[in-house]
């Protein structure tokens, strides 16, 4: 069971998200030693184990007191209940064998169950940490202190094989698609303050299924339901909730921390999936949708002028993404963009449509470690005479990759080939929504459809960059308008 197995385990056992961190500060102890900071953490173990996910012992509190410290520390993590992860607050990173030793000390010798670490090093640096599964790190990413924005606030210019969308990036947006990339064995989350709501709710974009760890809620002044709201996955976890001082400085621990936890209960009950998603997919990056906009256009991808329509329409657009398969940049940046939607999605494969719709989805499949199967337009009279490629059970979910939807036909015959063999479909993922009807009929059938852009939001785009007049603008909103749910050609 890797640890965020575990850690789900936990916060739906005891429905909770919250972690009580043992920071025992000289002001809150009876005496300054190491036997008054046990005792203090052990009663607040005792008076609150029943209520939260996990605990957070911070090592600086403990070292203060030399050997004798470190030996309160082995204490107080053997007197937690096994059944509750342990975190170890050490911030730790080394290269080679002095990582490693960081790691035996923080698991094999303390015994925790997790630790925060630096990324600072890279990789390397962290593959003691992370070589066993059952044991958790946390990187630091956007940390909750004022002073973060000196160095993880700063931009770096992306190369356009990064899975970040935005070419000018921050650093710990980089530290956050890092993070989904090393995230091998389900061990590896993220440390992002609830005092930066919008970093939250831009790392929750980046990595949309890892766990946060977000401290500064109490006495930092960081909002509860904002930063909740910001970062909880559609499934109401994947935030942990460290408090300190304001539960150990109450006159009654035990009732802080109940309050608390009601208090998060309380955001979860109230804030439904779908209003999460929309609150985390409305962050997405307005420059690099109009970066991506603009590139599609100057690519050659959309032309304007007249053109004949398999329907025998004349459109004043012309929208051909076969060409990405020569635009490997641009290939590659678009499935970032198609992978933030899919990371809120539950599927077990990649269905592709040929033909558009086979090179989009090998991008993602090879930038995502993702599965991908396809139906055949024409099933072989020969060989395995399979009508569907790639590896497959039934009873399996798809979610269907296309470059456009237009009126849909396309899609159905595809879902229904899936189907066929036991594939089921829930949703579909296009690039462009040409808003000719597809999302409407899909709807219909009970299918969702989710684009990256409509052909309107291009339109936007392309004339706020001067890019089109405004008569090209309007002869297309014409179009669309003429060309109703039914009419325009099939996508």
């Amino acid at each position: 069971m890797g640890f965020f197995t575990r850690l789900e385990k936990r916060a739906r056992e005891v429905d909770s998200l919250l972690c009580i961190g043992l920071d025992p500060h000289p002001g809150e102890l009876s005496s300054p030693n190491s036997q008054a900071v046990q005792d203090f953490c052990i009663r607040l173990i005792e008076a609150t184990s029943d209520l939260v996910l996990a605990y957070k012992p911070n090592i600086a509190f403990f070292e203060v007191y030399g050997s004798a410290g470190i030996t309160a520390l082995e204490v107080v993590i053997d007197s937690i209940p096994k059944e509750i992860p342990v975190i170890l607050d050490a911030k730790r990173a080394d290269i080679a064998s002095s990582a490693q030793a960081y790691a035996q000390a923080a698991f094999n010798t303390l015994g925790a169950n997790a630790a925060t670490v630096n990324p600072y090093l890279g990789h390397d640096a962290l593959v003691p940490f992370l070589r066993d599964e059952k044991r958790g790190v946390f990187l630091l990413c956007k940390t909750s202190n004022p002073g973060s924005a000196d160095i993880q606030d700063l931009k770096i210019i992306q190369d356009l094989g990064s899975s970040i969308s935005d070419p000018y990036a921050t650093i710990y947006e980089l530290i956050a698609t890092k993070a989904v990339e090393w995230n091998k064995n389900d061990n590896l989350g993220l440390v992002v303050g609830a005092t930066q709501i919008a970093a939250l709710s831009r790392v929750r974009n980046l990595a949309p299924n890892l766990w946060i760890l977000a401290p500064g809620v109490g006495v930092q002044g960081g909002d509860l339901q904002a930063a909740l709201q910001a970062g909880l996955r559609p499934d109401s976890l994947g935030m942990i909730v460290p408090v300190s001082r304001g539960i150990s400085r109450a006159t009654d621990p035990r009732q802080a921390a109940e309050d608390l936890n009601r208090r998060i209960n309380q955001v979860r009950r109230n804030l439904e999936p779908r209003e999460r998603r929309e609150f985390s997919t409305s962050r997405r990056a307005e420059p690099a949708l109009k970066n991506l906009a603009i590139d599609l256009l100057e690519s050659g991808c959309v032309k304007f002028g007249e053109f004949e329509l398999k329907s025998g329409l004349i459109s004043p657009i012309y929208i051909d993404l076969r060409r990405l398969v020569g635009l490997p940049d641009l290939l590659i940046r678009i499935a970032n963009f198609y992978l933030e939607i899919l990371g809120e999605l539950k599927f077990d494969h990649l269905a592709a449509l040929p033909y558009a719709g086979l090179p989009i989805a090998t991008a993602i499949s090879l930038k995502g470690g993702l599965s991908l199967v396809y139906p055949r337009k024409e099933t072989k009279a020969y060989g395995t005479r399979a009508e569907i490629e790639g590896i497959y059970s039934a009873g399996e979910q798809v979610v269907l990759i296309d470059d456009l939807a237009t009126t849909g036909g396309s899609k159905f015959e595809a879902i229904d080939k899936l189907d066929s063999v036991g594939l089921k479909v829930k949703d579909v993922v296009v690039l462009i929504d040409r808003q000719s009807g597809a999302s409407e009929d899909l709807a219909e059938s009970g299918y969702r459809l989710h684009a990256i852009f409509t052909l309107s939001q291009l339109l936007n785009y392309w004339q706020t960059a001067e890019l089109i007049s405004e008569d090209q603008v309007a002869e297309v909103q014409k179009f669309i308008s003429a060309s109703g749910s039914k009419t325009s050609n099939p996508d």
